[in-house]
């Protein structure tokens, strides 16, 4: 007992108080966006589960909740993908490896992982929603087995902005995932399918009682990605919608992020469609 009431007591300090972070690896992926390899104090482990945020704190600047990016399979560190925003962002784009930051986290509820064990999974990503997105597909690429059909639709505005570039040439040699990107402008040297990620979603062969579909990307999107997947008979409750709206604290302090009777940051920021449907502002 007494151990698990020091557990609790280190689980809810680390709510409110930044635990200290080195960044130990940096690279710029596109114009707004960089990658950052974060290892924590002692290499102790996050213990996130796919979809969950940390809070990232500067010190005398702020702090802002960002996804993580790498599956909990890694050890030691944790990744984050940071587009270039805002203050803090703007700053944290401004350092360099070695450079310590505070984390506060993880938080939020994730993808539903024992749920989705067995299931067939399609998963929908635009722009930055590849993001958050990458912990689960990494997660279950690594526990393949444990896994039924995969399919990656990853939709961007143009090439330019494509994240994660290498690993995305990977997936899409793999002989267990089905992998098709598309730009909604092409260039001189794209070779790929241009065009909205939605036409993609109709050539997708789908079985309606074993399919999740997990669908992340800016908010424009998520209405007319909804209504193929409506066309296609996905049940409701196995569309899994991250929503990232105004998050700022946390802990559901702040009510930046409140929906109706719904918190992002504590009762998201992974919903499924019928928990949201109908919500004013939800979507």
């Amino acid at each position: 007992m007494a151990n698990d009431t020091v557990m609790e007591k280190e689980k809810k300090a680390s709510l409110y108080e930044p635990v200290a972070g080195k960044i130990v690896s940096v690279r710029q992926m596109t114009e707004t966006e960089k990658w950052f390899k974060i290892e924590l104090e002692g290499k102790k482990e996050l213990h996130h589960c796919p979809g969950q945020f940390v809070e990232v704190s500067l010190l005398g600047i702020g702090e802002a909740p960002i996804s993580i990016s790498s599956s909990p399979t890694q050890r030691g560190y944790f990744e984050l993908c940071v587009r270039k925003a805002g203050k803090i962002t703007t700053v944290l784009h401004g350092m360099n490896e070695g450079a310590e930051i505070g984390i506060r986290g993880p938080f939020g509820h994730g993808f539903p992982v024992d749920e989705l064990k067995g299931k067939d999974l399609l998963f929908i990503a635009g722009g930055l929603g590849i993001a958050p997105l990458r912990s689960l597909i990494n997660f279950v690429i690594d526990k393949r087995k444990d896994f039924g059909k995969v399919t990656i639709l990853l939709g961007c505005k143009e090439p330019s902005q494509l994240l994660y570039k290498d690993e995305i040439e990977k997936w899409s040699k793999l002989t267990d995932v089905a992998f098709r990107c598309t730009v909604d402008r092409g260039a001189p040297d794209w070779k790929g399918n241009v065009g909205l990620i939605t036409e993609l979603i109709p050539g997708v062969d789908i079985d309606v009682k074993q399919t999740y579909s997990i669908v992340c990307g800016p908010p424009i999107m998520y209405k007319f990605v909804l209504v193929k997947l409506m066309e296609k008979n996905i049940p409701e409750n196995q569309i899994l919608l991250s929503l990232e709206r105004r998050m700022k604290c946390g802990v559901g302090k702040c009510g930046h992020c409140q929906i109706n009777k719904h918190y992002c940051c504590q009762d998201g920021p992974v919903f499924s469609y019928d928990k949201l449907k109908g919500l004013e502002g939800a979507l």
